[in-house]
């Protein structure tokens, strides 16, 4: 293959001036790592410079990059982890490079601030977005042709993925895998970060307030565990309160506090990604899957499988395994 004809996986990573070393390293870390022998797909990763020379970062130390904008051409996904400030167009160079890369078809990514640039190239006019929650108003407000959604921990809109702040990005980059690789893939590489793999739920996945911290709730955390590793029983309100010694109103009012979502949205998310995983790696029927994931019918896994992935479960096996 000529070296400058895109690779499936070859991932280019956008780095300038005043960049947070933390936005840099989230797909770094995913994308970058060495992972021999642990079942998951080599990447290449390119960190392309938008601005030449040394690169100072926001924490007061430089970087330097052996690549630049001319080897997006070599990516098949583009990530753009941030941006310096939201009201400072980004060089021209940048978002026509941007804009190339997207016309060949390139997966394009903004995460956090860096939905602002994709925003300056264009790119999401006509589609749905999101950004860091505090910036959200100033997209929109800036960018009428973009259907903001400030809720949302990222929006895949096809070819266009964009990301809430911070930890949200690791969400989206495992989104991103999990899209690709497959769920066994997604989740490894989770487990090797010491992260939830399966905050992801589609686009229900909402975040109204900041998610307090779980350690200081050991009971009810255990009681999480618990029902992650028995998804197969039916669970309802009342026993899930029950067995973490609360009353139904007050487990509700704490799930959404520590969780940010509802507990029927969280247990839906857990289902479905166990369904993936299923499907993706084992050869079990649509009911024997249905039942261990807790949907208790295949006509209940198809509906919320259909909605949620706007695929069935059969189409998305095939798909996935080539079979």
């Amino acid at each position: 293959m000529p070296v400058n004809m895109p690779h499936a996986n070859t991932v280019a990573v956008i780095a300038f001036n005043g960049i947070s070393p933390f936005h840099l390293s989230v797909p770094c870390a995913i994308f970058g790592e060495d992972r021999t022998g642990a079942c998951i797909p080599e990447f290449e990763l390119l960190v392309c410079s938008a601005e030449k020379g040394k690169l100072q970062t926001s924490s007061g130390f430089s970087i330097e990059t052996r690549y630049d904008l001319k080897d997006l051409s070599r990516a098949a996904i583009i990530i753009v982890p941030s941006w310096r400030d939201t009201a400072e167009l980004p060089p021209k160079a940048l978002l026509d490079a941007l804009r190339r890369a997207h016309r060949r078809g390139a997966l394009i990514v903004g995460l956090c601030l860096g939905s602002f640039v994709l925003a300056a190239a264009g790119l999401l006019d006509g589609r749905a977005a999101t950004t860091h929650w505090f910036w959200a108003d100033e997209l929109a407000r800036r960018y009428p042709l973009i259907s903001v959604n400030p809720d949302v921990l990222y929006v895949d809109d096809g070819n266009i993925i964009t990301s809430a702040g911070t930890a949200a990005a690791i969400d989206c980059c495992l989104h991103i895998l999990r899209h690709r690789y497959g769920a066994k893939v997604a989740n490894q590489v989770a487990r090797r970060m010491v992260v939830s793999p399966h905050r992801q739920g589609g686009q229900a996945q909402y975040i109204q307030q900041p998610v307090r911290d779980i350690s200081s709730t050991d009971h009810f955390a255990k009681v999480l565990d618990w029902i992650r590793r028995n998804l197969d029983k039916p669970h309802s309100l009342d026993s899930l309160a029950e067995r973490a010694l609360m009353t139904r109103r007050t487990f509700t009012r704490r799930f959404r506090q520590v969780m940010g979502v509802t507990v029927g949205e969280w247990l839906l998310g857990l289902r479905l990604g166990l369904a993936q995983q299923l499907l993706e790696t084992t050869d079990s029927t649509i009911d024997s899957i249905a039942e261990t994931a807790g949907f208790g019918s295949a006509a209940s896994l198809r509906q919320h499988f259909n909605h949620t992935f706007k695929n069935s479960p059969s189409n998305y096996r095939r798909e996935f395994r080539g079979v």
